[in-house]
């Protein structure tokens, strides 16, 4: 394992004096499932305009494993390594399973960090922005443990199935939806028990953030040791034998990029994510099948339209630009951030 180089919230390949962070953003993702998530959270970690607090590794459906928030982390820290990135005190670990019930957290070091983000007071902190990739048991947990963190931060969500009149669901798709379902009562809690503001994403629109093998291939996984990685996660998945049986593909959904692109990727003047296009909807109940029902709570963002220029072509630049700098770094070109 090499040497750390840099660290989050820092940016040595930017010019000297980048602009502070306008947001603050806490990472929540099943970093040991579907890998991507390993492309929202490297893109996140190269966003400056947004500093990262902390990343909530986040547990699998047990079928996965007994132990699946702890890969997780593991699985995030040899990232990191590879990205000769220093994540010391930025990982936390979550509940190992979902929550007993809608009034039982699970407690754990990442809910606690939540707690502690949400209810911070320093003078001049940024909006909070939770962007969750996974499952909710965490975010639940923390707001069953201390309610008064739904005043203090928007939850961004890659979940859900479709609200009437914005998408379709795909053909032949099962309920509930595969986030939704990795702990059901965690996101009850979160739609029809809590107040936290919501912008919603769900299938139908993440479903469109959709990339070629070419598009890999030739921006990914020639881009060093990283896009190597990040390719060979995808590629394992594509060539898996549980898929064998279906049809060639050439296609990829980069399905939680949309975190990135709602949080770091907003207008300058009047923030807002303003090339993306949302519905306000009443925030539906939930029910036990995992279906949406009883449109009357809060209003909330449904988003069903992305940028997927500007989200892919960020991600893809904001790759060059590290990839540049570590090759520069090992031909002794570079400056490391480190002492």
């Amino acid at each position: 394992m090499e040497q750390s180089t840099w660290r989050v919230g820092q940016w040595p390949w930017l010019p000297a004096v980048a602009p502070a962070p306008r947001r603050r953003v806490i990472i929540d993702n099943d970093f040991a499932g579907d890998p991507d998530d390993l492309i929202q959270v490297v893109h996140h970690l190269l966003s400056p305009s947004v500093e990262v607090r902390g990343i909530v590794c986040s547990h699998l459906p047990p079928e996965n494993g007994p132990d699946t928030a702890e890969d997780s982390r593991r699985v995030l820290q040899h990232l990191a390594d590879i990205m000769r990135l220093d994540v010391d005190g930025y990982l936390h670990v979550g509940a190992a399973t979902g929550i007993a019930s809608r009034t039982e957290p699970r407690d754990s070091d990442a809910a606690r960090f939540i707690i502690a983000e949400a209810m911070r007071t320093d003078p001049g902190l940024g909006p909070l922005f939770y962007a969750a990739g996974g499952g909710l048991t965490d975010l639940a947990s923390a707001y069953l443990i201390e309610p008064a963190i739904a005043e203090r931060m928007t939850l961004v969500w890659i979940g859900g199935p479709e609200h009437d009149g914005l998408g379709y669901p795909p053909p032949n798709v099962g309920d509930p939806e595969y986030n939704l379902g990795i702990d059901l009562a965690a996101a009850q809690v979160i739609f029809n028990d809590s107040a936290i503001p919501l912008w919603s994403v769900p299938r139908s629109t993440y479903r469109q953030c959709l990339v070629s093998d070419a598009e890999l291939r030739r921006r990914v996984a020639r881009k060093g040791e990283l896009g190597a990685h990040l390719y060979g996660a995808i590629r394992a998945v594509l060539d898996s034998p549980e898929l064998s049986e279906l049809p060639p593909c050439e296609t990829y959904v980069l399905g939680d990029s949309p975190l990135v692109l709602l949080t770091a990727l907003q207008s300058l003047f009047e923030p807002d994510p303003s090339s993306s296009d949302y519905a306000l909807r009443r925030c539906p109940q939930i029910g036990e099948d995992g279906r949406f029902f009883g449109h009357q709570g809060r209003e909330i963002r449904v988003y069903h339209h992305l940028d997927l220029r500007l989200m892919f072509e960020d991600f893809f630049h904001k790759l060059d630009d590290l990839t540049e700098w570590l090759a520069g770094l090992r031909s002794g070109g570079a400056t490391s951030s480190l002492p």
